[in-house]
């Protein structure tokens, strides 16, 4: 098992939704691989909208363009 903490890298207002940096979630997965890479990112997206109710996906955050993450 692996944990992470995925954390968005500068604020802004994409497609209606507002998000700011330093929102951060945890992500534990079973490989130790990026898990903004893993899945598709099913497990980061997951984590964003079940914290923030964010879609990751939806707006366009989901990629390393926009996610920092360290491995923990």
């Amino acid at each position: 098992m692996a944990k992470f903490i995925v954390t968005i890298k500068q604020s802004g207002f994409k497609h209606g939704v507002a998000f700011e940096k330093g929102m951060s979630v945890d992500v534990i997965t079973q490989f130790p691989t990026n898990p903004v890479i893993h899945n598709q990112g099913k497990a980061v997206n997951d984590a964003f909208l079940r914290i923030y109710g964010i879609d990751l996906k939806k707006v366009g955050l989901l990629s390393l363009s926009y996610l920092d993450v360290k491995q923990v």
